[in-house]
């Protein structure tokens, strides 16, 4: 293992000019079409670059970005003023008719972020500078949906045919999977998958940089050893996702710091409740997640504070929760509570449900892309051993997990789902609504329905008023919780590891916003 780490060690750059950032995480952006995988790294990576007509603050507020000001003129009608002089990276100029062709873009059926687009309406471009979004309902969560549409420019798209966002999911390519051209503060400059990217600070770009960064360079590095050796002797700068086992021994490791904080972001297990067998599993003619009880006998077999102290080193926050953050259900405390540990109870449900003698199903587990995600697996499946459910533990990175789970290749699977956003609208419609023709359930991977949870959920999505809003998504989040349709594991909780001389800001969404980076002198 070791010669390997050194080999590994090697091939990172030996020497960075000043205000480089050197930074690395278990896994790699999927892509550079910044509306292709709403997925967490790949957005931040991509973030760099590109942007939207708002942004996030350090507390996680919106604030304006290309949009100067926006108001609402009508119960469905949003008006944005566009900040004059700003370019793309290959010095286009910005401007409406590249707002509209973005959003419009993102609504395609290969984007993973149409649903968020979809409700944002029909963007008419009013003049060069100004915006208007005709809603078809009510959006009470619009300005979150606008943050999460990044802006493209419409010129470059049809020149290089990128007119559409890939499909990731059927292995699609393009030009815009290896080159990039935004507003944001650095341009990309070269993509290399699975080896390293490396942008430099965009000279013209329109803000105020927050930090002294002028070059980043972002390498993966899959083994947690290896990241961490390259983080000690100074061949990164950053580690994204150093393993909770290892947080500890950083703590008191001369030249490097640990940054944390809770991330909004709910792990939890889904179960394919549409299929009438299996599809990865030893029954025939039957879906035994089909029964609550064994839904519910998987969920009171986990004992997850023994996976939160041994497992996660702490670094977890068990709930009975769907959201990612407790914001998101009002702080319900019947909510938030989870069905206790009870494995005589598991063991009743589930015979119950006629499946004493258990049965066979494939776990489906991301490698690199939640915390100890392999590890929670492996964890689960000696639990569920337990019920005499024997369960096969599929392992694989992130850039074969998704397109899997996006045709619904699985039986039984770990998601994370979480973000900047914490209300429960970003949860309740694209994870958990019954598939539908406009997003709704687009990471319902196991496509349950529930039309009691789906008239709820759709209606909170239009309630302007608040009271009653709140009344509807909690009664929502209870039919949930009470048909388990998925098994809430944990909040996690983020640590970063950084040089000491590496002055970062720790946000909720697990963002690195590489503008807010400061590197000083070695040693400080």
């Amino acid at each position: 293992m070791r010669l390997i780490a050194a080999l590994l060690l090697l091939a990172l750059p030996l020497a960075a000019p000043a205000q480089t950032l050197r930074w690395a995480s278990q896994g790699d952006p999927l892509t550079m079409d910044p509306q292709s995988q709403n997925e967490g790294l790949t957005n931040a990576v991509n973030g760099q670059v590109y942007e939207r007509l708002t942004r996030r603050d350090r507390a996680l507020r919106i604030v304006p970005a290309l949009a100067t000001e926006w108001s609402q003129t009508g119960p469905k009608t949003w008006r944005f003023k566009l900040r004059p002089g700003v370019t793309f990276h290959d010095g286009a100029p910005f401007g409406a008719e590249d707002v509209v062709f973005s959003v419009n873009r993102a609504k395609d059926a290969a984007s993973t972020f149409s649903v968020y687009a979809k409700a944002l309406g029909t963007p008419v471009a009013i003049d060069p500078l100004t915006v208007e979004f005709r809603l078809e309902r009510v959006n009470p969560i619009f300005l979150e949906h606008v943050d999460t549409v990044f802006v493209m420019n419409r010129a470059w798209a049809e020149k290089n045919k990128v007119q559409r966002p890939l499909n990731f999911k059927d292995k699609e390519e393009s030009h815009a999977s290896f080159a990039a051209n935004g507003t944001g503060p650095f341009q990309l400059v070269k993509r290399e998958p699975g080896i390293r990217t490396s942008f430099k600070r965009f000279a013209g770009w329109w803000g105020k940089p927050g930090g002294n960064v002028q070059e980043i360079v972002y390498l993966p590095i899959a083994n947690d050893a290896t990241r961490l050796a390259a983080l000690l002797s100074g061949e990164i700068d950053f580690v994204l996702d150093p393993a909770p086992r290892d947080i500890a021994r950083l703590r008191n490791t001369a030249g490097v710091k640990i940054v944390e904080g809770p991330e909004n972001r709910i792990v939890f297990i889904g179960m394919d409740q549409q299929r009438d067998e299996l599809l990865h599993g030893s029954v025939k003619d039957r879906n035994p997640f089909k029964d609550v009880r064994v839904r519910r006998a998987l969920y009171r077999a986990i004992d997850i504070e023994t996976m939160k102290t041994k497992l996660m080193n702490g670094l977890s926050v068990p709930t009975g929760g769907m959201t990612p953050s407790p914001l998101g259900d009002f702080n319900d405390p019947a909510l938030e509570q989870r069905e206790p540990f009870d494995l005589a109870l598991a063991r009743k449900l589930l015979a119950e449900a006629g499946w004493a003698d258990g049965f066979e199903v494939t776990l489906d587990c991301p490698n690199n892309r939640y915390i100890n995600d392999e590890e929670i697996c492996i964890a689960l499946a000696g639990m569920w051993a337990q019920l005499k459910v024997r369960v096969r533990v599929n392992a694989m990175p992130r850039a074969t997990y998704f397109p899997k789970l996006e045709k619904a290749d699985t039986s039984l699977y770990m998601l994370g789902w979480g973000g900047a956003i914490v209300d429960a609208e970003t949860t309740l419609t694209p994870v958990m609504r019954n598939p539908g023709a406009k997003g709704e359930g687009l990471y319902n991977y196991g496509r349950s329905r529930n039309d009691k949870f789906d008239a709820l959920a759709a209606a909170s999505s239009v309630e302007a008023d608040p009271v009653r809003r709140e009344q509807l998504v909690k009664s929502a989040l209870a039919e949930w919780k009470e048909q388990v349709h998925t098994i809430p594991l944990h909040r996690q909780v983020i640590p970063w590891a950084a040089r000491r001389n590496i002055d970062v800001v720790h946000r909720a969404d697990n963002w690195l916003e590489a503008d807010w980076v400061s590197v000083g002198a070695a040693g400080k």
